[in-house]
This record gives structure tokens, C-alpha cells and sequence, in this order.
């Protein structure tokens, strides 16, 4: 019961806010479930493949070509995928191979940051809505001290309310993209380069 009145007043000041709140909650909504989903799909596809890797190496130093592109069709990664096609193409020069790889390695990438473009324009307009609502909130505090006789407290204090709750929660929301933005580049940053280092070492079999 405590935990329900609890969250009843954290809303009724939320909406204290005004109606700039509304799409300032929505883009913080937006921005969770992007970041969970890009998550997700990088682990999934970025995750480290040391054992398939060292097998491929393997096996293409030995020239068993066919068994190394079977075993890069059966992984489900974005390291089996670029590897798949560069053994499609072995025997041809290593450098011809390589832009091969490099295609596929481009678009693996491309496939990691889609929707990720979101969180940055999350996060540069999120902070905006809220100057918004700040302005909102001293245009009503100076509306209403235009009206009164006399300047009281509680006219000041109705407009601040909104003042602070759209820029604090606006400036919160714009962070949160801000730091998932960045944190998954920073997983397709690790990717790249342990990638860079096992493509240079199995060109260097071929």
C-alpha cells in the first residue's frame, strides 16, 4: 500500500510538469527500449568467438577450406558471417579477400548501430524539451504576478514547479540516452577490434 502511494506521488509531481512532460517521458521510454534491444542483438551478434576463430585458423592454414566455411555457416555470429566470406573467396589473392570481408564487416556493423541514431537525437532533445518547459514555467509565473496585487510565495512557487521538474527530469532522460548511445558504441568498438585482429591473422594463412 505504501509502495502504491508512493508511486502515485512521484507521478502527481511528474505531471506537475506540465503537458512538455508527456514527450519527455515518451523519449525516455523510447530510449530504454532501444538500448535494451540494441544490447541484446550486439552481445548476441558481437560476442566473442575464440574457440570458432582458432578452428578456422586452423583449418585454413591446413587448406581444409570446405571445413572451415561449414564450420562459419553453422555459427550464428557476426564473426561466422564476415569469415563465411572470406573462405567463399579463398584461393583468390588475400587482398581481394580482404575487401571481401571488409564489405561484409561494414554492413555487421551498419546491422549493430541501426536505431542507434535515435539515442543521440534522444539525447540533444530531450534537455531542450525541458528549457521548454522552464520557459513555460517563468512566462506562467510572470503571467500570474501580472494578475495578482500583490507577489505572494505560492504564485512564485506554482510556476517554479514547473520550471524545475521539466528541466531536471528533461536533463535526466537526455543523460540516460546520452550514456546508452555511447556504451553500445563502445561494444561495437570492442567488436571491431578483435575482429581486425583475427581477419589480419587469417589473412596471413591464406
Amino acid at each position: 500500500m505504501a509502495d502504491t502511494s508512493q508511486v502515485n506521488s512521484i507521478f502527481e509531481l511528474l505531471m506537475k510538469g506540465g503537458i512538455i512532460m508527456i514527450p519527455i517521458i515518451l523519449l525516455s521510454f523510447i530510449s530504454i527500449y532501444i538500448f535494451i534491444e540494441r544490447y541484446i542483438y550486439i552481445k548476441k551478434s558481437a560476442a566473442p568467438r575464440n574457440s570458432l576463430v582458432n578452428k578456422i585458423l586452423s583449418e585454413a592454414a591446413g587448406r581444409r577450406y570446405e571445413s572451415a566455411l561449414a564450420d562459419a555457416r553453422k555459427d550464428s555470429s557476426a564473426f561466422g558471417r564476415i569469415f563465411e566470406n572470406g573462405l567463399i573467396h579463398a584461393g583468390k589473392p588475400a587482398k581481394e579477400v580482404e575487401g571481401y570481408m571488409e564489405s561484409a564487416a561494414n554492413l555487421e556493423i551498419a546491422l549493430m548501430e541501426k536505431d542507434m541514431g535515435y539515442l543521440g537525437i534522444i539525447a540533444g532533445v530531450a534537455p531542450m524539451l525541458g528549457f521548454i518547459g522552464t520557459i513555460a514555467g517563468v512566462i506562467k509565473i510572470f503571467y500570474n504576478i501580472s494578475l495578482a496585487d500583490n507577489i505572494s510565495i505560492g504564485i512564485i512557487a506554482g510556476g517554479l514547479y514547473q520550471k524545475m521538474i521539466c528541466s531536471g527530469v528533461g536533463l535526466i532522460v537526455g543523460v540516460i540516452a546520452y550514456s546508452a548511445y555511447h556504451y553500445l558504441q563502445m561494444m561495437i568498438d570492442r567488436f571491431t577490434v578483435k575482429l581486425q585482429r583475427d581477419v589480419s591473422e587469417f589473412l596471413k594463412t591464406l
